[in-house]
């Protein structure tokens, strides 16, 4: 198998802003996995708080060599390889695991979703046939420019997702109630240090239509977040506090659920296994993504027959998108046949 790859910045359609920062671009990598003729598609998106740079990337996947594998197949070893090559580089490795899995399906005629329930026994109790909702992001803005996104996308989505934990934010929210009485998800990023005050904030955002919460504390007060979700009238999901399989078992005390990103967790194979492990210890499941194009977006799709919350609109955020794949059909999650992870590079 050879590699293919190359630096592709995402050109942003709006000024994104969070409680920790702002940005118009995020840096990404294009990753292409080459097999006797088959080509299987990834990407490496790298948002500011991850750590992961173009250069880190880049440096982490001209060091493997998956040639020696003669076989895509060998799922297992060849994805354990990727993973001791060095630590973190979470996205890096999730390049890798997005292309694998899209060559693995294109070589057998199996869409990436099929495969993974059947290599992870996830069973059939766990998923769902009806139709799951995405939610839209909108970021940290005027109220003016929120009122007229939230008018550009209200008709579009069954629900849309604001960021919270700053000054101002519920005026943000009121604006938006100006607009519609869509049901809306929040993420603090951490915004919030006194759970006092971050229960009062839930209390008053259940009252106004906001059905989840998503990291309302910063990721190590576990003690805090126990406290906060026994008491909330919402779900609180994790995002910032968890990361790859092993922070789910010790998360179930302290959330209703966790946000699975394959930015974080190094692809699908643990995103996988994150659902395995949320099932067992009772956990809700969120599928979530960075800024993204189609290709990473539906990878993360493919799994979103087990989730119970998805926001999976990081494509929908960029203007130089260079993949079609997944589509939003009236707010719902809408996934094609075709195999592997359904993608295909735009003009083919």
């Amino acid at each position: 198998m050879k590699i293919n790859f190359r630096p592709y910045p995402l050109q942003l359609k709006h000024t994104f802003a969070v409680a920790t920062c702002t940005r118009t671009s995020t840096p990404d990598v294009l990753v292409e996995l080459e097999h006797d003729g088959t080509t299987g598609y990834g990407e490496a998106s790298m948002p500011p708080y991850l750590g992961e740079t173009t250069d880190s990337v880049c440096r982490f996947l001209a060091q493997a060599d998956l040639s020696p594998f003669r076989d895509p197949m060998q799922t297992d070893e060849i994805l354990s390889y990727i993973d001791g090559i060095a630590p973190g580089n979470c996205a890096a490795k999730a390049s890798l695991d997005i292309a694998l899995h899209d060559l693995q399906g294109k070589i057998v005629g199996q869409t990436t979703r099929e495969m993974l329930a059947t290599r992870h026994n996830l069973p059939d109790e766990w998923a769902s046939d009806a139709p799951l909702a995405t939610t839209y992001t909108i970021g940290i803005d005027s109220e003016d420019v929120v009122r007229q996104k939230v008018r550009e996308v209200a008709g579009q989505f069954r629900r849309l997702k604001i960021k919270v934990g700053v000054p101002g934010d519920h005026e943000l929210v009121q604006a938006i109630r100006h607009e519609t009485d869509l049901p809306l998800t929040v993420d603090a990023n951490q915004g919030w240090t006194d759970r006092e005050k971050a229960l009062d904030e839930i209390n008053w955002l259940a009252s106004v239509g906001c059905i989840m919460v998503e990291q309302p504390l910063p990721k190590h007060n576990l003690t805090d977040l126990a406290w906060l979700t026994a008491r909330s009238p919402l779900p609180i999901v994790a995002d910032e506090s968890v990361q790859r399989l092993a922070d789910v078992a010790r998360l179930a005390d302290s959330f209703s659920g966790i946000n699975i990103k394959l930015m974080k967790c190094t692809g699908l194979n643990e995103a996988a296994k994150m659902i395995h492990e949320a099932k067992r210890v009772g956990l809700k499941v969120m599928l979530g993504c960075m800024t993204e194009t189609s290709c990473a977006v539906s990878a993360a799709a493919q799994l979103s027959r087990y989730a119970d919350f998805a926001d999976l609109d990081g494509n929908l955020l960029i203007a130089n998108d260079p993949f079609e794949g997944m589509k939003i059909a009236d707010g719902y999650i809408s996934l094609n046949d075709l195999p592997g992870i359904g993608v295909k590079p735009i003009g083919q």
